[in-house]
């Protein structure tokens, strides 16, 4: 029996998914390395997943969009791409790409349908091209993982997907992200030159994550000395500029520092030398990092939107973040009360540990004997 585990969003770094599929992988290879293949899009200069290089795997060497553009023609026309695959028993396609492949059983793992709740935020091509193919490939798909129960009711809302095609398995923060020790605090801060308190921001830089209404609400409390600064971790993404211009002509602009990506080693310390983590999303098919933040033991603040109040359960501080003043009142309340701060440690990391990749991995291959014994 071979699985392939489509590994691309992996090895081209691609942020949450590429998370999701190393994370899988890893955990998966622990215990079934040997019924374990990985797949991926190789463009060049890409290598494989450091300490997974003994997996079969097998690639094809076209770049993202010419790849993405071929698996719908394939769909489109009796082309199959068996051949690239050889000795399949089962395909997990672990982003948005579903290949065609006949007469084996796939899963699709749909981590959100962003593009349809905000469209605005989305590039134009990439919004077209997820509109016309992702309900072809859930169709087509033997069974679909979602990976929130938000997702999973987006799907039977908006594609009118039979509930029991879907499967939800949550995901997990990484093992590294834990409680930190003091010597390592200090080491990192002092390589990102940050100060001894301050307020943490995880994510791409860009509409969807409503920077500019965090920005808005933390503004008065830091001007009036009741804020640490405001430090922003994450790489520049698309339509950034209406951020990039309230930042410029904040008042407060000189308390925001912005890292740019950090290492991935460094992440877990970021988070928990925080003050707090505050993460004002619009909109998350999972939403990872408040609950890597609660991993290591950072008090949260977070919208109450899509899949982020079935994240953090009862371990963080919610607020609507269409509403600046609820923003700011939050901060302010845990800004204020140590006590709170404390409660909401102890609580993240008792929440945190209740999702694992481990955990993941063993819903995950369970659910392959099921398709493969269903076909």
């Amino acid at each position: 029996m071979t699985i392939y585990l489509d590994v691309s969003a992996a090895v081209h770094r691609r942020a949450g998914l590429g998370r999701y599929a190393e994370s899988l992988a890893r955990a998966l290879a622990a215990d079934h390395a040997a019924e374990l293949a990985l797949f991926y899009n190789r463009e060049r200069g890409i290598k494989p997943l450091a300490g997974l290089e003994a997996l079969p795997a097998r690639a094809v060497a076209l770049g993202y969009k010419p790849w993405r553009m071929l698996i719908w023609l394939g769909h489109l026309t009796p082309l199959a791409f068996n051949r690239l695959v050889p000795g399949i028993t089962l395909f997990h396609a672990t982003e948005h790409l579903l290949p065609p492949l006949r007469g084996v059983p796939t899963i699709l793992t749909v981590h959100d349908l962003i593009f349809r709740h905000l469209p605005e935020h989305h590039k134009r091509l990439n919004r077209w091209y997820l509109n016309a193919t992702l309900p072809l490939y859930c169709r087509r798909a033997t069974h679909i993982i979602a990976v929130s129960e938000a997702t999973r009711r987006d799907l039977v809302a908006m594609y009118g997907l039979p509930p029991e095609k879907i499967t939800v398995i949550h995901e997990a923060a990484a093992p590294g992200f834990q409680p930190q020790f003091p010597e390592r605090i200090a080491k990192v801060r002092a390589r990102y030159e940050l100060p001894e308190q301050y307020l943490l921001y995880v994510g791409t830089i860009e509409p969807r994550k409503n920077l500019t209404r965090l920005l808005h609400a933390w503004e008065p409390l830091y001007l009036a000395g009741e804020s640490p600064p405001l430090v922003l971790v994450g790489k520049r993404g698309w339509l950034e500029d209406d951020f990039l211009a309230a930042l410029e002509a904040s008042p407060a602009r000189e308390g925001v520092i912005r890292t740019g990506y950090a290492r991935d080693v460094d992440l877990p310390v970021l988070y928990a030398a925080a003050t707090a983590f505050v993460f004002p999303s619009l909109y998350e098919g999972f939403g990872l990092p408040p609950l890597e933040a609660m991993a290591c033991g950072t008090p949260v603040a977070c919208s109450n939107t899509s899949s982020l109040p079935e994240v953090v359960g009862d371990a963080a501080l919610c607020f609507d973040p269409h509403d600046t003043d609820a923003i700011r009142d939050t901060l302010q309340r845990l800004l204020r009360d140590v006590a709170l701060r404390e409660t909401l440690q102890a609580r993240g990391v008792c929440r945190a540990a209740r999702f694992s990749w481990t955990r993941a991995a063993r819903e995950t291959y369970a659910l392959y004997q099921q398709v493969i014994a269903g076909q």
